[in-house]
């Protein structure tokens, strides 16, 4: 543990310094938190994804939740929208350049749970059965 004198905890802020302004963290894990944000920012890392391509590519989605999650990731900058004037109109969603810096951690987030997801369940099924006693 880290001596009292260099490092007080209670002073500290989650952005790492004391009496900080709002470094923007509660932004991004507001987003972030947000159950498809992730998923659909993995897929449009991959490249620009039309509206219904998404809607298949990310199974269980609602059309109206993956609606307000392309609409929320609009207005933070992250993702651009363009509409094509066909009939119907078709629409296509990409990563602007802040959704692709992002997009990096998003993606290794993603990694990191696919290596990890086995031994995730396994713990978790031991904890449980350490539980139950």
């Amino acid at each position: 543990m880290f001596a009292e004198e260099n490092f007080a905890r209670d002073t500290l802020t989650p952005c790492g310094q004391p009496d900080h302004e709002d470094c923007g963290l509660r932004l991004v894990l507001d987003r972030l938190g947000e159950k498809w944000t992730v998923m659909t920012m993995a897929e449009l890392a991959a490249g620009p994804r039309r509206y219904r391509v998404l809607q298949r590519a990310l199974q269980g989605i609602t059309q109206r939740m993956l609606t307000l999650t392309l609409r929320r990731l609009e207005r933070d900058g992250l993702v651009s929208r363009s509409v094509e004037p066909t009939n119907p109109p078709s629409v296509t969603y990409a990563l602007t350049h802040r959704g692709e810096t992002l997009a990096a951690l998003v993606v290794g987030l993603v990694d990191w749970s696919r290596a990890h997801k086995n031994g995730i369940e396994a713990s978790q099924a031991a904890f449980d059965m350490r539980r139950d006693d």
